[in-house]
């Protein structure tokens, strides 16, 4: 049976007329006659030319689907050496597998809502005058601020998992917008505890605080787009 090492297996990708191999539990098979597999990509999320073995954990199917298709050969194990999680945290995955994949997705969507509802409902205070709205602008500032560190956390979390904490341009942009997204967001709470009345003012300070709520819904956005195609890749045409 044939090995692959994981760079050989990388060029399986289905692109350029090469194969469709994927790997599961260390077998490689050939999917490349699957309808589902053209262009090695499968539902428009996953990528041939990989080990799928996690993300086959939460596939509709069962491992019968790999009886359709012919196995080509064996993953060859990396002697890269890879970085151990530390006991007490190995142990808590162990226990529940749950925090290997879902604790990331699901708490960065707190301060993608909270953030994007920032300016939204400061715009609805400054056209209906509601004083309500602009509190409620003021909550949803003060609970993106609460929940950014835990999304930052159980993103790092994520990224040392699933991919060795390997180098990636896509989690360098994340890691680098979201500190700037943390550090604007609390200077524009710390403005807004200093000076409450900011959007009823005349002058620039209502425009520019009113700026720089839509730049946080814009970077929580790219931050997302980015989250998300690390999740959905684009295919490229």
């Amino acid at each position: 049976m044939k090995e692959f090492a994981a760079e050989s297996l990388g060029k399986c990708d289905g692109k350029d007329g090469n194969p469709v191999y994927i790997v599961y539990q260390g077998k490689v098979f050939d999917v490349s006659d699957s309808a589902l597999w053209q262009g090695g990509t499968h539902m428009n999320r996953h990528q041939a030319g990989r080990d799928l073995s996690i993300d086959f954990e939460a596939a509709p199917h069962g491992e019968e689907v790999f009886e359709r298709y012919p196995q080509v050969g064996v993953l060859k194990e990396s002697k890269k050496p890879q970085k151990p999680a530390p006991t007490f945290l190995s142990s808590l995955i162990e226990r529940f597998p749950i925090l290997e994949r879902h604790p990331h997705p699901m708490s960065v969507h707190f301060p993608i809502v909270f953030l994007l509802s920032v300016p939204f409902f400061s715009i609805l205070y400054l056209i209906t005058g509601e004083r309500s709205f602009e509190t409620t602008a003021l909550h949803c500032l003060v609970g993106g601020i609460v929940f950014m560190p835990v999304g930052m956390a159980t993103g790092l979390l994520t990224w040392w998992l699933n991919y060795m904490a390997r180098p990636m341009r896509p989690v360098t942009l994340k890691i680098t917008l979201s500190c700037l997204l943390l550090i604007a967001s609390a200077c524009l709470l710390f403005w807004k505890i200093v000076e409450p009345g900011v959007l009823d003012s005349q002058g620039m300070a209502k425009t520019v605080y009113l700026s720089i709520t839509i730049f946080l819904a814009l970077i929580v956005s790219i931050i997302g787009w980015l989250g998300g195609g690390l999740t959905f890749p684009v295919q490229k045409k």
